[in-house]
């Protein structure tokens, strides 16, 4: 993917369109960089457009949030978290290994590996890939040189009624299209090809079985909230058959490239969990991933991702997410299921105990958050495969882990710090 530059084409912020609307007051540039953005030269006279230009391109290096050394929680101490997670697994006969990091929106705060685990270690994240996954198809959608959009049917998409053609990708990674979920797997039938890793079995036309049969149980969209399955594949393949590409090239385009991950990619092992050995070379099924639930990846790339929720879009000075397409995913919409409405947005559970927290949970035990009053996100890497007991680390962290965290941030004194794009965000610039 090249380099996004801050330009009127390819600005990720759809509200920031006459910079004469700037309040100067809330974005707090720089006085003497205003003054310089705002030099025109005799050249630059002769041609309006390129004074515009040159003058967003002089003011990108601000919007893009500078980076700041590791482990600078600002004086927070998280022993007391280290010490719980060695706890935890003395107590466990189930689990090994824990390894777990924390951000804010300009740098990793803290970093621990506990037991067999090391802060390389690549795990399988099961459904904490559906964070990420919803993250490509945002970023798809906002690329102007895409067609693809999460409230167009399907159909149009893929080029095929089938009998889910109707349905939208926003209702597929909602868990609200009315598709049978997981909890109806024994259903799925010819659906299951979603899952298999053999050679001969074919994203896309997986994706076109899916289409085509109709599940027992299938309902009209927004009818009932049942999550993952076939609708998160269906997703991932309109995506794929709307811009030609493969899942992973879109994955690698919008991710991967701007976010310089080293271990970050989609693959297939629901068929035989022991296939993996904990290298990715040994990840199976790359030319039918899972969307909703295939990807692997190490603390440091998934921190990479996280950061994208807590400083307006960016992987550096590259914007792959407008702050509008975050607070898209954050937004309820499994509340307004009619049947079993669930606090859901488009990727992340919304808790309902813990206000401005959403987070990613997985059947292997991992779980990725954010607290976006505080401006904080967290991974925790579990790698348990035989799936004993996932539920177990995931409630530690949802009922102890992350409010030991808030309680250490708000004693430290250290709060969130708005970027440059919250300021402007919040402005209304018109």
């Amino acid at each position: 993917m090249n380099p996004v530059h801050f330009s009127a084409k390819r600005l990720k912020t759809p509200n920031l369109r006459c910079l004469c609307a700037i309040k100067l007051p809330r974005i707090n540039l720089p006085l003497t960089a205003l003054l310089a953005a705002l030099v025109i030269t005799p050249t630059a006279l002769a041609s309006p457009p390129l004074v515009f230009e040159s003058l967003l391109n002089q003011l990108q290096r601000y919007l893009a949030p500078q980076p700041s050394p590791d482990n600078s929680g600002g004086g927070a101490d998280f022993t007391t978290v280290d010490e719980r997670f060695n706890e935890f697994l003395d107590e466990s006969a189930v689990f090994d290994g824990i390894s777990y990091i924390l951000v804010d929106a300009s740098g990793v705060l803290h970093q621990a590996a506990f037991g067999d685990h090391s802060l390389d270690t690549v795990v399988m994240l099961a459904s904490t890939s559906k964070v990420p996954a919803v993250m490509t198809l945002l970023a798809l959608e906002e690329d102007p040189d895409s067609s693809f959009r999460m409230d167009t049917p399907i159909s149009r998409l893929i080029g095929d009624d089938g009998v889910y053609g109707d349905r939208i990708p926003s209702q597929l990674v909602s868990n609200t299209s009315g598709i049978p979920g997981l909890d109806s797997l024994l259903l799925y039938g010819a659906h299951l090809c979603q899952f298999q890793f053999e050679a001969d079995t074919d994203f896309e036309a997986c994706g076109r079985t899916m289409l085509s049969t109709e599940l027992p149980g299938s309902k009209s969209a927004g009818e009932i909230f049942d999550y993952g399955g076939s609708q998160w594949q269906l997703a991932g393949v309109a995506a794929s058959v709307s811009a030609n590409r493969t899942w992973n090239q879109l994955v690698d385009e919008y991710l991967v490239e701007p976010c310089d991950l080293d271990v970050f990619t989609f693959g297939n092992m629901w068929q035989d969990l022991t296939v993996w050995n904990g290298s990715p070379d040994s990840l199976a099924g790359l030319h039918n991933p899972n969307v909703e639930g295939g990807a692997i990846t190490t603390l440091a790339d998934y921190a990479k991702l996280l950061q994208v929720h807590l400083n307006g879009g960016y992987c550096g000075e590259h914007q792959i997410l407008s702050p509008e397409a975050l607070r898209n995913m954050r937004q309820d919409r499994g509340s307004e299921a009619i049947e079993d409405p669930t606090p859901y947005g488009m990727g992340w559970w919304i808790s309902s105990v813990n206000e401005n927290v959403y987070d990613d949970p997985g059947a292997f035990g991992s779980i990725s958050f954010i607290d976006i009053g505080r401006g904080i996100g967290g991974y925790i890497a579990i790698d348990d495969y035989s799936r004993a007991d996932p539920g177990a680390p995931v409630a530690l962290v949802r009922e102890e882990i992350i409010p030991m965290i808030q309680k250490i941030m708000d004693a430290s004194g250290v709060v969130k710090t708005p970027t440059i794009l919250d300021n402007i965000d919040s402005a209304g610039l018109q």
